[in-house]
């Protein structure tokens, strides 16, 4: 009896995973993006500068490989690092450039709403990123930003 159902569960759920459908490239930004935040929360040093392109420059003057620095330093200094993400905006000059316009809060406790930012001491960031993508993945050319307030976020 229990073979009777458990085969149809099974095989449906083998060919909902055979037929994945290709993300759209907005979806294939917010899943970069989501990349980047676990990344960063697990502060791993090196999947971050993976998502970086080569000819990285920001408005400091970094390169990919000072920004690498910046951020093991920053990660030696704040042992736990929860971020909360909004994306404001993801936009495509090209097939193969896209930019993005996001807030992101940082706290050192996990962030679930929006409305708890002030009493976590989040610091809140406007980022306007550019990115590329030379061949299957999206890589971050470029990026500009500056300290926000916790009511940017609502």
């Amino acid at each position: 009896m229990i073979r009777k159902f458990l085969i149809p569960v099974v095989l449906t759920v083998l060919l909902a995973a055979c037929t994945d459908k290709p993300l759209s490239p907005e979806d294939e930004i917010r899943q970069y993006i989501e990349t980047g935040i676990e990344a960063a929360e697990n502060r791993n040093t090196g999947d971050l500068a993976d998502m970086v392109d080569e000819r990285y420059q920001d408005q400091n003057g970094l390169n990919k490989a000072k920004l690498k620095s910046m951020l093991r330093f920053y990660f030696l200094r704040h042992k736990n690092i929860f971020l909360f993400k909004k994306i404001e905006k993801i936009d495509f000059p090209s097939e193969q450039e896209a930019e993005v316009t996001l807030y992101v809060a940082m706290a050192g406790s996990a962030i679930s709403d929006a409305s708890l930012l002030s009493s976590l001491r989040a610091r809140v960031y406007y980022f306007e990123m550019e990115l590329v993508k030379p061949d299957d993945e999206w890589l971050l050319k470029s990026a500009r930003w500056q300290r926000a307030s916790p009511g940017d976020m609502q």
